[in-house]
């Protein structure tokens, strides 16, 4: 048994990032073919696509604001004009900015979560979702955050937005299941990136002294998660908001 999802289209968006790089990368070595979305960084996304590409499958990087409905409907024709109708959607682009307060996060903060989060979700549904109708089946993926349940100070902007599109996830589940669309999150902990290990930060005894694994998980193992979701031995999950940290929040019955 493997995660085969050979003959399979996938869109990441942020896939210029840190996590989304390495998610690209997992689903063409899963066989995938792979749309590279990016906001700004197009350097960087010129070389997730040679990573793609230097795997044997077929890539295409397209600038979006993710944001913006007709921006992410362009990027869906540019996206289908290459590499054909999409199988797997991943959201993992989300609005960097700095944590503070609530009574001191400006305005401008949660509009740009609320976009982020909940928003490009929307957009990504209505662009991908009817053609995977049209299929009868389909992958709808999440990347949402262990925050949403921890709301510790300071993350109120990010918890926000994410438990805004933690309930378009769920609902969108419902909606479109019948038609064999499955729709997921994962939400990853404080995650190790290339960034980091490059810099040797690595480490963090207050985070990890409340993981019960008491390390930082990868990006890496984030990727692994997704790329479960995106293929056939995931294919009667859906509806999940799955934490892959640890431990650090484990989800309640």
């Amino acid at each position: 048994m493997k995660i085969d999802l050979s003959g399979k289209t996938a869109l990441v968006t942020g896939a210029s990032g840190e996590l989304g790089r390495v998610i690209a990368r997992t689903l063409a070595e899963c066989g995938a073919d792979v749309a590279l979305h990016y906001h700004s960084n197009e350097a960087k996304a010129a070389e997730v696509k040679s990573a793609v590409e230097a795997l044997g499958r077929r890539a295409v990087a397209v600038k979006a604001d993710v944001a913006k409905q007709d921006s992410v409907e362009a990027m869906k024709q540019a996206v289908e004009a290459t590499l054909g109708k999409v199988d797997i959607v991943v959201a993992n682009a989300v609005v960097q900015y700095q944590w503070t307060s609530v009574l001191e996060q400006p305005p401008e903060d949660y509009v740009s979560q609320f976009e982020s989060c909940v928003l490009q979700s929307v957009f990504l549904a209505k662009a991908f979702i009817p053609s995977m109708i049209e299929q009868k089946g389909g992958r709808f993926i999440g990347i949402n955050t262990e925050c949403s349940m921890q709301n510790f100070p300071t993350q109120s902007a990010y918890v926000a937005g994410k438990r805004g599109m933690d309930g378009v996830y769920r609902v969108l589940a419902k909606e479109v299941g019948e038609h064999q669309i499955t729709v997921n999150q994962v939400a990853p902990g404080w995650t190790i990136s290339e960034r980091e290990r490059t810099a040797g930060l690595q480490n963090s005894e207050d985070y990890i002294k409340n993981v019960p694994m008491k390390r930082r998980g990868t990006d890496q193992e984030i990727a692994n998660m997704v790329a479960f979701l995106a293929s056939d031995l995931a294919s009667f999950t859906t509806g999940a908001y799955i934490p892959v940290n640890g431990g650090s929040v484990m989800p309640s019955i």
